[in-house]
């Protein structure tokens, strides 16, 4: 508890007052992380092969964007820094430990941005979400990933629609910020590289399942390259009776 106090209370100064209120998930993600490495180990090398075979298509490699850098566990940041001119981290917060991480490895090349994804705001102006649409004004882009970014849009949004007064936001919110974000992905002038969670099951010691969820809202993905599994919340971490095991999908 005092690593994670230390962790938000360092991060606070570093993040746009309007996205503080997000670091908490930031440093929950960190914490577990840390105690479930053991078992996320396969998910994040996985999810690092699918970002360095889609590189390997590319003829040039002037800018990268990272949609959802987040802990950069499951971003091959070394060799995107490498091989890039310009790598472009994006999210709604980026932890203090990994911007010291970043500052000790000396990545000249590497931008952080902080800028919320979701397409939320929009849609609740009544305009059509567009929150890739800043992506044009990139120079020289030859690459995107979205990394383990989807379904937390969905998420989020989710929860933000609960909070809504009825009526307030169309029924179907979270399937058209998920859809927003895929499309935008494919029409982007550019190499792109989809890595995502797409449902979850409640599994027992016993390997009974005993909920599954589609964490899409019934959106279909296209490319699919590679699939996995992914223990989000092995035995123990939430509860001794059940896991948690997500899956994974990588189109590009």
């Amino acid at each position: 508890m005092i690593a994670e106090a230390l962790l938000y209370a360092a991060t606070v100064p570093m993040t746009l007052k309007a996205h503080r209120r997000f670091i908490r998930y930031s440093v929950n993600l960190w914490s577990r992380a840390g105690r479930c490495s053991r078992q996320w180990a396969e998910h994040e090398e996985r999810s690092r092969n699918a970002v360095r075979s889609a590189i390997a298509e590319l003829r040039q490699r002037r800018t990268a964007v990272v949609l959802g850098s987040g802990l950069l566990r499951d971003v091959p940041i070394e060799e995107l820094a490498r091989t890039f001119d310009t790598v472009v981290l994006v999210d709604l917060v980026h932890l203090a430990s990994v911007r010291l991480w970043l500052r000790l490895k000396r990545y000249s090349n590497v931008r952080l941005i902080e800028r919320d994804l979701s397409g939320y705001d929009e849609l609740a102006a009544g305009k059509q979400p567009e929150p890739l649409a800043f992506l044009r004004s990139v120079p020289y882009l030859d690459f995107v990933v979205s990394a383990n970014l989807l379904s937390q849009i969905g998420r989020g949004a989710q929860r933000r629609y609960e909070e809504e007064q009825a009526g307030a936001m169309p029924a179907d919110t979270v399937a058209q910020l998920i859809e927003a974000h895929r499309s935008a992905l494919e029409a982007a002038p550019c190499k792109t590289c989809l890595v995502t969670d797409v449902s979850y099951a409640v599994i027992d010691r016993q390997g009974r399942v005993h909920d599954e969820t589609d964490l899409l809202h019934g959106v279909a993905l296209s490319s699919v390259r590679a699939n996995w599994q992914w223990p989000v919340a092995p035995l123990g971490e939430e509860s001794n009776d059940y896991q948690i095991v997500h899956q994974v999908v990588a189109a590009y």
